[in-house]
């Protein structure tokens, strides 16, 4: 299934497992039905058509396969399935006046509330969220987390399991939940929008329906904490970055490099959203590294021609990021703005610890960017090895065609 029905199904997904957790409490049974219904819709809808009601259809379909593993009963099926169908939709699909106590808060943000719960490490609530909130594989999850496929399912499993031993519930977060939660619900959002903006596997470069969602949930969220730099800070890097997202592929589909955008086909609103959030942040509220992103983001944009980008503040504020938020991706990008300001060999040189790092030492990012550098040192046949060494290990189809590109338009002795 594709397009328009796809996209549905996506956006309803995680509010109709909010729906029937809310109902019967497990989550993994639940997760389980709601597969079942979206497998049942993409087999049938194709078909028979997107039902009146999509969300009441997926409803009723995994109302059944629940009663169907765990009631036996064919009258308590009848009345769970009856009840379900007679449900109107907006009652199903979005909290009932004063069932979320005033907070407003729907229910794909309280189930990612719910995934961040204390009894999980930082780091299977973030996997536990993706895949239940932003509908990503256990694969892509995985190559996100830079590990192997196994033992990110192996992860997922255990946090499931938690989550129903500790008695989460299916309720909006208290105050003290969403302060404590917070910052884990924060770097799940900033996942799920990667992983929309450049796809980690796939046909496609970009995946709208994550993008539109995480922004979606991440102004909630900036609405439940508008004092929270770090909330406003993570919506203005999102706004900003998706303002570029008509100009990063050609009329042919190929992957267009920021230098290489049309500017005049970048979102103009967007830009204006996002610049006017980062300015109010950051002069009032402590620095994080969502916001510093944000504001490398913004100088990029304001920037009308690429010669014109203020790459010496670029750098600074990388150096910034560094010391906020240490990590391989971050010195990928970092080493681009120091090839910017002192030349390709000293970006090249901070690429040298990436080579022992077992999170990077075999990912495509790290042969992409050296390659990248060592195009601008002239050294073409080494780019051209690192670009195809890339390509090779990606898995997204888009990036794999512009990397081959690349490195066949390199010129080469002989």
């Amino acid at each position: 299934m594709t397009g328009p029905a796809e996209d549905l199904l996506r956006r309803l997904a995680p509010r109709v497992l909010g729906t029937l957790i809310r109902r019967y409490g497990d989550f993994d049974t639940c997760e389980d039905a709601v597969q079942e219904a979206l497998l049942a819709a993409a087999v049938q809808w194709p078909d028979q058509g997107i039902p009146d009601h999509p969300a009441t259809w997926l409803i009723t379909v995994a109302t059944r396969r629940l009663t169907d593993a765990h009631r036996g009963e064919v009258a308590r099926r009848r009345r769970e399935t009856l009840a379900a169908a007679l449900t109107p939709v907006d009652e199903l699909v979005s909290p009932a006046p004063g069932r979320d106590g005033g907070t407003g808060v729907d229910d794909t943000l309280t189930l990612l509330f719910l995934c961040c719960h204390p009894a999980l490490s930082p780091t299977a609530q973030t996997a536990l969220t993706l895949r239940a909130v932003g509908g990503l594989t256990t694969a892509q999850i995985a190559r996100a987390f830079l590990i192997p496929e196994r033992t990110m399912g192996q992860r997922i499993s255990r946090a499931k399991q938690r989550v129903k031993a500790a008695g989460g519930r299916f309720q909006p977060p208290s105050e003290r939940d969403v302060a404590d939660r917070l910052p884990v619900v924060q770097q799940v959002l900033y996942l799920i929008f990667n992983e929309g903006y450049t796809a980690t596997s796939g046909a496609n470069l970009q995946r709208v329906d994550l993008t539109a969602e995480a922004i979606r949930l991440t102004r909630t969220l900036h609405r439940m904490r508008p004092d929270d730099g770090e909330s406003a800070g993570l919506l203005a890097l999102q706004l900003l970055t998706e303002a570029r997202h008509a100009a990063r592929t050609g009329p042919d589909g190929m992957l267009v490099p920021l230098g290489e955008q049309d500017r005049g086909r970048w979102n103009r609103e967007l830009i204006a959203e996002g610049i006017a959030l980062i300015e109010r942040t950051l002069a009032r509220a402590p620095v994080g590294p969502y916001q510093v992103q944000a504001a490398i983001a913004a100088v990029h944009t304001e920037a009308a021609t690429p010669d014109d980008t203020d790459w010496p503040q670029i750098l600074g504020l990388y150096q910034l990021l560094q010391d906020l938020w240490p990590n391989p991706i971050v010195t990928l990008n970092h080493a681009i703005a120091l090839a910017m300001v002192h030349g390709p060999q000293a970006g090249l040189d901070l690429l040298i610890p990436l080579d022992s790092d077992e999170r990077t030492a075999g990912h495509h990012r790290l042969h992409a960017v050296r390659a990248h550098l060592l195009e601008l040192a002239g050294e073409h046949t080494a780019a051209h090895t690192a670009y195809l060494a890339a390509a090779r290990r990606t898995t997204s189809l888009p990036e794999q065609r512009y990397l081959s590109t690349r490195a066949a338009r390199l010129p080469l002795p002989g």
